[in-house]
């Protein structure tokens, strides 16, 4: 039997082990499935194999909840998605799953900055708030998570945005993608402005592969001003020019969107 990472055993026994509130700790956690839902099924609507029922149903058995309904109810879930440019009448989309606030902002902080792991399962369960993309699926559709440079990765130990990314493929049913590298030279872009933002992210992302599906669904932490989802979606917007016609217009080879665990505030 493969051995579990801690985080992972964490996340099971606070899934299935312990039917209180990861947040409060006073009330019972509510099943996913009785919260409202702001997503579509994980399996794809043409999907009516055998296994993916027993999937589905095994799913269904286990889904204790990690939340309270209060606490759910507390949290203002899903903001309204906000766009950045990539390319010339090109935008992204960016959905995030909450405002960075609280309880979000300090559980992000403590898990990202102090490894602290008791904060995984709020995480987890603002990770599932976030809506299924409509038409995407395993076969047609990968997650990019925001790559992080192995300077980095030593001096933290341990990648949290992937750690995240992996739930996010483990809910919605979609692969992840690793196919880009981050260039080393970029500082990290906490305090900084928008426009230093941008200027420190110019050329930061390398492909390293091409991906082998349309739809690519990038994934990050912390959208602040989206200045490091919009520079991983210029490195992955190739457009690819149709030679038949030279006054043809360049086409994008990929569909891209982006999803963030918070941003901005509610109370600005």
């Amino acid at each position: 039997m493969r051995r579990l990472a801690p985080y992972q055993s964490g996340l099971w026994l606070a899934e299935y082990g312990d039917v209180r509130c990861q947040l409060c700790r006073i009330y019972r956690s509510t099943p996913q499935s009785h919260l409202p839902q702001n997503h579509s099924s994980a399996i794809p609507p043409n999907d009516h194999s055998f296994f993916t029922k027993l999937r589905q149903h095994i799913n269904n058995r286990f889904d204790s909840g990690l939340l309270c309904s209060h606490c759910h109810n507390s949290i203002a879930w899903l903001p309204i998605p906000f766009e950045v440019d990539i390319a010339a009448g090109i935008g992204l989309s960016i959905q995030a799953a909450t405002y960075y606030d609280y309880p979000i902002r300090q559980a992000i902080r403590s898990f990202k900055h102090y490894e602290d792991m008791t904060k995984l399962p709020l995480l987890l369960h603002a990770v599932r708030q976030l809506p299924r993309p409509q038409g995407c699926h395993r076969d047609n559709s990968v997650i990019v998570a925001m790559p992080t440079t192995p300077q980095r990765l030593v001096k933290r130990g341990f990648d949290p945005v992937s750690i995240l990314a992996a739930q996010l493929s483990k809910h919605w049913q979609i692969p992840l993608w690793q196919g880009v590298r981050r260039i080393d030279h970029t500082v990290s872009q906490q305090g900084l402005t928008r426009a230093e933002r941008l200027s420190n992210l110019n050329n930061a992302f390398v492909l390293t592969e091409t991906p082998a599906v349309k739809r690519l669904l990038l994934f990050d932490d912390v959208a602040t001003t989206g200045a490091s989802l919009q520079a991983l979606g210029r490195a992955l917007y190739k457009p690819a020019t149709n030679t038949a016609s030279a006054s043809s217009l360049p086409t994008n080879r990929y569909h891209l969107s982006a999803y963030a665990l918070a941003h901005g505030s509610q109370y600005r």
